[in-house]
């Protein structure tokens, strides 16, 4: 793809990834000021966590965040977690992700990763293939829990 980059995103990238996670998630993002004090607080307090934006020609288009993962076990080896990976729906199919996943793929090796893993929405069948042609595999199970994190007293006597 000619005209692509793929780089750490700074502050003034912030309107366009907000765009890209708003038609992902419903509008359900944070507001510009709280992604620039984000912003802010994760370069200096979390260095190994990276927000990335791919351009086309100058152009936001495409988004994802790794974050590098110290570890104890594992011969105490990093690993990498892919996130929030959006492409605009006009770039897809043009091998913008891919090349977003290729830049993930060398940032992680570059670091000495046992692993890089991703999750995604059990509903998300287009993004399952996608990763699957990437090389990922289905591995395990993924769960989550949203609040409140604590269950009530008559819950746990369940």
């Amino acid at each position: 793809m000619t005209g692509l980059t793929v780089r750490r995103a700074g502050t003034p990238d912030l309107p366009a990834v907000l765009d890209l996670y708003a038609a992902l998630n419903s509008g359900r993002v944070a507001t510009l000021e709280q992604a620039e004090a984000l912003l802010d607080r994760l370069e200096t307090a979390y260095p190994d966590y990276g927000l990335y934006v791919a351009e086309v020609d100058g152009t936001v288009v495409g988004t994802f965040c790794l974050i590098i993962l110290d570890n104890i076990a594992h011969w105490g080896m990093p690993s990498a977690l892919v996130e929030s990976v959006v492409v605009s729906s006009g770039q897809r199919g043009g091998g913008l992700g891919r090349a977003m996943m290729h830049e993930a793929f060398r940032l992680a090796q570059a670091r000495g990763c046992y692993k890089l893993a991703l999750s995604s929405n059990v509903d998300a069948k287009p993004a399952h293939i996608f990763y699957e042609r990437l090389g990922f595999e289905r591995y395990g199970y993924s769960f989550r829990l949203d609040p409140p994190f604590l269950p009530s007293a008559e819950e746990v006597t369940r």
